[in-house]
């Protein structure tokens, strides 16, 4: 069962990296999933675990992030709606084979992602 789910959202790769080193050094935490949007410009982490540790752990990848994140929530007790939509989010990097030196799965685009022609 979920205790709660924290979200961030933050302007790019790099900060996104760096506040989910610091929620995982924080507290006893995993990342769920994560979802790039606008190319890569806006990057949302969902975490995981028991409430208390969720909640300290966004705390502090809210406050000592090199990035302010665009936005921050905490869900305790998650409907099973919203279990859904995260294990959907998920299922992308579920069940697949380590990836491998020329992999692009940290750098590509999701699939809603169409780039505009220059």
């Amino acid at each position: 069962m979920i205790g709660a789910y924290g979200f961030i959202e933050i302007t790019g790769v790099v900060a996104a990296m760096d506040a989910l080193d610091i929620m995982c050094k924080a507290a006893d935490i995993k990342l769920s999933t994560w979802e790039r949007k606008l190319g890569g410009r806006l990057v949302t982490m969902v975490i995981e675990g028991e409430v208390a540790a969720v909640k300290v752990a966004i705390e502090a990848g809210r406050t000592q992030a090199i990035k302010r994140p665009a936005n921050y929530g905490v869900i305790s007790n998650p409907h099973p709606e919203i279990i859904r939509m995260v294990e959907l989010s998920a299922s992308r990097f579920r069940g697949k084979e380590e990836p491998s030196s020329d992999s692009k799965m940290l750098g590509q685009d999701p699939p809603d992602f169409v780039p505009k022609d220059k």
